[in-house]
């Protein structure tokens, strides 16, 4: 047993909580619960063209690793494109979303801290029985925008377009 109580583990490619989450497959790589509240890693899987409204976390760094696919990171005026391998950080406070390349789906890790984002994943997503695009319906934006506001998001502005 360590001194904060963690335990390692592993998690295969295949295993962690799954939900759809604003049109998006997300798997729970490592909860708040297993880092002892200091991160959050969650596999998104989203579909070419996907991006979130411009929003900004308050207490949340937010960090991406791009597995596959294209992406242009937009934070705090500036821009910036990513492709497999490229990390991008997205500091709290700032205004931040993305816009993925239109030919096929992203994925990415993404890493929250401190821990939560799977809290706010649950809260608006909802349980994904299959592993696969797309996604299964519309989502709510007045719940959306309410489940933000209890996870310490703000939503400041539509989503991007290409």
């Amino acid at each position: 047993m360590t001194q904060t109580g963690i335990r390692p583990f592993i998690r295969r490619e295949t295993e962690g909580e799954a939900m759809w989450f604003l049109g998006s497959l997300v798997t729970v790589k490592a909860n708040s619960a297993e880092t002892g509240d200091r991160v959050t890693v969650v596999e998104f899987v989203n579909p070419p063209g996907f991006a979130p409204p411009l929003h900004r976390h308050l207490s949340e760094d937010e960090m991406f690793y791009v597995l596959s696919g294209t992406v242009e990171f937009r934070c705090d005026g500036e821009v910036f494109p990513a492709g497999p391998g490229d990390f991008v950080l997205l500091p709290a406070g700032l205004a931040h979303t993305f816009l993925v390349g239109p030919h096929e789906p992203l994925r990415t890790l993404q890493i929250t801290a401190p821990s939560g984002f799977e809290r706010f994943a649950a809260d608006v997503g909802e349980p994904a029985r299959e592993r696969r695009l797309p996604d299964p319906g519309p989502v709510d934006p007045a719940a959306l925008g309410h489940a933000a506001a209890r996870h310490g998001i703000e939503l400041l502005g539509p989503p991007p377009t290409h």
